[in-house]
């Protein structure tokens, strides 16, 4: 057994197709900097369960917290877009 926020599993699985559709840069770390904002907005969720059944738990409770999440994504987005950390050469190459 072991224990699981299956919220991380819902926002990195919604963060690209988000920001494939807003202006925002998707570096590793730049999307790696939304990923951390998001999940410090967001309630955790936490599951306990065997290796294997936390994507079943995901798919099945993703749905519930689309909404908020991808509200919290943009959020999120815009300010990493405003505030960048990654390298000014090369870090918008993947906008």
């Amino acid at each position: 057994m072991r224990f699981k926020n299956y919220m991380e599993e819902v926002v990195l699985h919604m963060i690209p197709s988000i920001l494939s559709q807003i202006d925002c840069c998707r570096c590793e770390r730049c999307v790696a900097d939304v990923a951390a904002i998001v999940l410090n907005n967001v309630p955790p969720k936490y599951v306990v369960t065997e290796e294997g059944e936390v994507y079943m738990k995901v798919n099945e409770l993703r749905n519930q917290f689309e909404v908020d999440v991808t509200t919290a994504i943009i959020n999120a987005a815009n300010i990493v877009k405003n505030n960048p950390k990654h390298a000014i050469e090369g870090g918008n190459d993947e906008k």
